[in-house]
């Protein structure tokens, strides 16, 4: 990560982020001019099709946009952000958590068998905070 991205940056990123003959066929992005000629190269040469979004249009980018919007509500807003690395440590916390209960939705969708229902003498179920609160998790506890 950096705090200030150039075209030879976002390019080695871009080599980074699709190895193997794994890049997607498109790439939705915005005309900011880190994506100088180097990043246009790289692009060309992975063989991407590019397509630019009209310019001031942030609603052409809306699942990321919208994203960006929702961890600023639901999780920025509410918490106290010191610097550049208690920034990155919240915002790995939410991509765990939330990678962890799309894993859980799923893996219950799947499940053929949901398990049995437990009786409330096997214990108590516990509300065990993430994100300072912001999120909860419950497990039951063993008696």
């Amino acid at each position: 990560m950096t705090a200030h991205p150039a075209a030879e940056w976002t390019a080695h990123q871009l080599r980074d982020a699709f190895p193997w003959d794994s890049a997607p066929r498109y790439l939705l992005r915005d005309r900011d001019r880190i994506f100088g000629h180097e990043f246009v190269n790289q692009v060309k040469a992975i063989g991407i099709q590019q397509v630019l979004s009209a310019p001031r249009s942030p609603w052409q980018r809306a699942y990321i946009e919208r994203l960006i919007g929702s961890i600023r509500r639901e999780c920025l807003d509410h918490m106290i952000v010191f610097n550049e690395r208690s920034l990155k440590q919240h915002l790995l916390l939410i991509a765990l958590i939330t990678i962890g209960h799309a894993h859980i939705w799923r893996s219950r969708r799947i499940a053929r068998n949901p398990g049995a229902v437990q009786a409330p003498e096997a214990g108590p179920i516990v509300s065990i905070p993430e994100l300072g609160g912001l999120h909860h998790r419950y497990e039951r506890r063993a008696a």
